[in-house]
């Protein structure tokens, strides 16, 4: 899959939990999200729990708090969407600083932010201790089909060419003096889009020649064989499996 591909979120390190393998951490992140998803509302210490466990893996991959929590901001929008059920929600009501809110709503504006905010935090976690070359190669050996790791994996890389190219013309429009600052520059940027579009089709092209004369043939050849060992495995466990223990202790007492 070529050289590494480092992304925004990624923070190089080598802390116990960027050694770990791609597979391992990509199940142990979606089985901890699956078992937050499954927890009842109504226990709200058991999400407590769960923020203590992704500060503890944060802390071991070394990972600042305020990266994170900047990170987090990606779910201004749901956030967003959780404030207003409160007041739209139907159902019995309760006032709450002189306002009228509904019960239901108020427990599934908790349920939009507590479990979604959890299930970002781990995605950050993911992202910021795993390359994305590293993250395609674990998804290849968790099985997932051919096809979808190597769209993704395209798309990741032709999304780069596309942002680079769009910079140069970018680039080359200021140069010219072109400075966009009005509904009458509109057509200007039109032309841009189009342009950009007919390079990148035209690249994708030649890019999909150069890969079939070099030997490709519907599948992506596998460089790096990454395999995990029982404890790095159990090491990854540790996560999904604390959190399942305060899942079933949130459905019990």
């Amino acid at each position: 899959m070529g050289a590494g591909h480092a992304h925004k979120l990624y923070r190089h390190g080598h802390s116990p939990i960027h050694d770990l393998p791609p597979h391992c951490k990509l199940a142990a992140a979606f089985a901890f999200v699956v078992v937050v998803v499954s927890t009842p509302r109504e226990a709200v210490w058991a999400f407590g729990l769960y923020a203590v466990l992704i500060a503890a893996v944060a802390a071991a991959a070394r990972i600042r708090a305020v990266f994170l929590l900047r990170r987090l901001l990606i779910e201004v929008p749901f956030v967003a969407f959780a404030v207003l059920m409160p007041f739209v929600a139907q159902g019995e009501r309760v006032e709450v600083l002189g306002m009228s809110l509904s019960v239901s709503g108020l427990w599934g504006a908790w349920n939009v932010l507590a479990k979604g905010t959890l299930g970002v935090a781990a995605s950050v976690l993911l992202a910021s201790t795993t390359e994305l070359r590293a993250l395609l190669l674990g998804l290849q050996r968790l099985k997932l089909p051919p096809l979808l790791v190597q769209i993704a994996s395209f798309m990741i890389r032709y999304g780069d060419v596309i942002t680079d190219e769009l910079r140069r013309m970018s680039i080359a429009r200021r140069s010219r003096g072109f400075e966009a600052s009005g509904i009458r520059h509109w057509g200007v940027l039109a032309k841009t889009a189009g342009a950009l579009f007919i390079r990148s089709y035209e690249r994708g092209e030649r890019v999909h020649l150069a890969m079939v004369s070099r030997g490709y043939a519907g599948s992506m050849p596998v460089i790096d064989e990454v395999v995990a060992t029982r404890a790095q495995w159990a090491y990854a466990a540790v996560l999904p499996a604390a959190a399942l223990a305060v899942c079933l202790m949130g459905w019990t007492l």
